[in-house]
């Protein structure tokens, strides 16, 4: 062969490895090239946090999943009257169950009609749970709460404060054994990186920012 030859081929080979390489990565184990790569909607990543505590509430969209019937399945919205439909069980309670309990549920009733159902509910969206903000910030009003949320998040999905806000005297108002606390906020401490400080939140917690 060639000088010139083998040093196009000495230039070629290694190229087309790391080509290879960066596919492999971006596919990932298992994965095939034909199915694109896509990021998670807030929905989906919303689920992916749930944990086997939470507690389904009216307006969150569960995706209820029974093996081998694919009639059974899809994603079910919560009704006001805390209520979903199904097909041969008809209504069921959701509201006030945790997903494994709901699954537990739904699987009970379906023993009427198929041999060991094998039932997962997943939460998919969550509108049952929210927090509201008051006073000086961007955007007053109820806000949807995910998993987790925290001060500074909701705050800054509130579009932050004002240039009347008074961020030392930021607090919030949370229902604790049926009375209504006050909670004193650090929101300086909490910017400059102090978790203790950036608390998280519960449902129907009110932050007031004066």
């Amino acid at each position: 062969m060639k000088p010139g030859s083998l040093l196009a081929l000495a230039v070629l080979v290694p190229a087309l490895y790391c080509a290879a390489q960066e596919t492999a990565t971006i596919a990932g184990p298992g994965a095939t090239s034909d199915v694109p790569k896509t990021s998670q909607s807030p929905a989906q990543t919303a689920a992916a946090k749930v944990d086997d505590n939470y507690v389904i509430g009216p307006g969150d969209v569960l995706t209820v999943a029974v093996w081998k019937e694919q009639a059974l399945s899809g994603n079910l919205l919560v009704r006001p009257d805390g209520m979903i439909s199904m097909s041969l069980i008809g209504d069921i309670q959701a509201s006030g169950q945790t997903p494994i309990q709901l699954a537990d549920q739904i699987s009970t009733r379906l023993k009427k009609f198929i041999q060991d159902p094998n039932v997962t509910v997943v939460v998919s969206q969550i509108h049952s749970k929210v927090i509201y903000m008051l006073g000086e910030v961007a955007k007053k009003g109820p806000i949807e709460m995910t998993p987790g949320m925290t001060l500074l998040q909701a705050i800054s999905i509130a579009g932050g404060p004002t240039d009347y806000a008074n961020k030392k005297k930021i607090y919030i108002l949370r229902r604790d054994d049926g009375k209504q606390v006050k909670v004193p906020v650090h929101y300086k401490k909490a910017l400059n990186g102090d978790s203790a400080c950036n608390l998280e939140l519960k449902p129907d917690d009110t932050i007031v920012v004066p």
